[in-house]
């Protein structure tokens, strides 16, 4: 099997993880990948498509190194043109930007772009079949991608594209700081970059079962699901709603770095009682039907410890600060922290644990907005959301200990 891949930014989960896995599979002869970063565009021309990347395991570091990598910027006008022409000759294609909020935003339409290899695709029937892969933190992200994609395509693909969700519960990063560079000893990006990407070992990665008819995937380790949504609600508010709290109740005690957390005892069994306690009956409730092991008292009880023990890595060294960035987002209404609350409580749970983490976001939320009060705060977040389904919630927020 030979086929063309094609990825939109380059950033640690492309780097870290789409491009790694199709270069591994050995089942395509063109990785390609569009990035409007000129600079990170050139270092990879003149490595002639060779980079490294960093991968922390439970006790040790690991460098890896992907060849033959042709990077685009889409920004120039040639070099647009030959993204055309690879995707749509591509079998498998993968968004990976910061948010899926650029699908479709200047000064690079991700959406246009895609739209035009893949008219190109769909007017030559000898060129093959395709999935595209949302790997932006969303559980409807290759839906807004896909309906990004047909305002410019209003036809549609037929059969012959699929846009593929995905659940991605790897933790990465791109380190900026020198002195973190060469005091963890990262491999940079490419020579004269300075940034290398550090992302965690784990490789569970869940993909939606859907495909063309006879279509054979080049990614072959990736874990499909017919129904993806249950695991994608699973990681967002199980994985990344402790993953928040945990990270807010560190930096409310002025600890710096994720892993340091480890040895904190209190710490880790507030987020233990919370994730098995709170987020898990909440998650069996809901999607217990699904008829997955995950789904049980003793399947979530494993995942739940696995995810703590990966928070805490040494090698990953993810800064508090990061996990902790933007709590006015982290507070919304629909956002992992009150959305796990929100099933905790409708399996009959009151999420003390989690509203302990989510009162420090609010205090935290209020200085960013420059409010005097988290009430309103609440009220400018929580907005349009009817009073007495708020209620519970500002009780918890306003009583849970700091």
């Amino acid at each position: 099997m030979a086929g063309t891949f094609v990825g939109f930014g380059f950033g640690a989960i492309q780097g870290g993880l789409f491009l790694p896995e199709a270069h591994r599979s050995g089942n395509f002869d063109r990785l390609v990948v569009s990035e409007i970063d000129p600079e990170t565009v050139a270092s990879l021309c003149s490595s002639s498509g060779l980079y490294s990347f960093n991968v922390a395991h439970g006790d040790s570091l690991q460098r890896i190194e992907v060849a033959g990598v042709e990077a685009y910027n889409p920004l120039v006008a040639k070099e647009r043109e030959k993204l055309v022409d690879a995707i749509s000759e591509a079998t498998e294609l993968c968004t990976a930007l910061p948010s899926f909020r650029l699908y479709d935003s200047p000064p690079a339409s991700v959406a246009s772009l895609l739209c035009e290899g893949l008219g190109r695709k769909m007017e030559n029937p000898s060129l093959s079949p395709a999935v595209v892969y949302a790997a932006e933190n969303d559980r409807r992200a290759a839906a807004r991608l896909r309906e990004a994609c047909l305002s410019y395509r209003p036809e549609g693909f037929g059969g012959r594209v699929v846009f593929s969700e995905t659940v991605i519960a790897k933790m990465c990063s791109v380190v900026t700081d020198e002195r973190r560079i060469r005091d963890e000893g990262l491999v940079p990006l490419a020579k004269e970059v300075e940034k290398a990407f550090l992302v965690e070992a784990y490789d569970r990665i869940l993909i939606e079962a859907k495909a063309p008819e006879g279509f054979e995937r080049g990614l072959d380790r990736f874990v499909t699901k017919q129904d993806l949504d249950p695991f994608a609600q699973t990681k967002f508010l199980g994985h990344n709603a402790l993953h928040a709290m945990l990270g807010y109740l560190a930096r409310n005690r002025g600890i710096g770095f994720m892993h340091e957390i480890g040895s904190e005892a209190d710490l880790m069994d507030k987020a233990r009682k919370a994730f098995l306690g709170e987020a898990g009956p909440g998650l069996i409730k809901a999607y217990g039907s699904v008829g997955d092991e995950l789904f049980t008292e003793s399947g979530f009880a494993a995942y739940a410890e696995d995810a703590l023990l990966r928070m805490v890595n040494p090698f990953l060294r993810d800064p508090v600060d990061r996990v902790t960035r933007d709590p006015a987002r982290k507070l919304g209404w629909e956002d992992r922290l009150l959305g796990s609350m929100q099933l905790a409580r409708a399996a009959g749970v009151t999420p003390e644990g989690l509203a302990e983490g989510a009162r420090i976001a609010l205090l935290l939320a209020c200085e960013e907005m420059e409010l005097s009060s988290p009430g309103q705060a609440l009220d400018e977040l929580w907005k349009g959301v009817p009073p007495e389904e708020q209620a519970v919630f500002r009780e918890l927020l306003a009583s849970s200990p700091s």
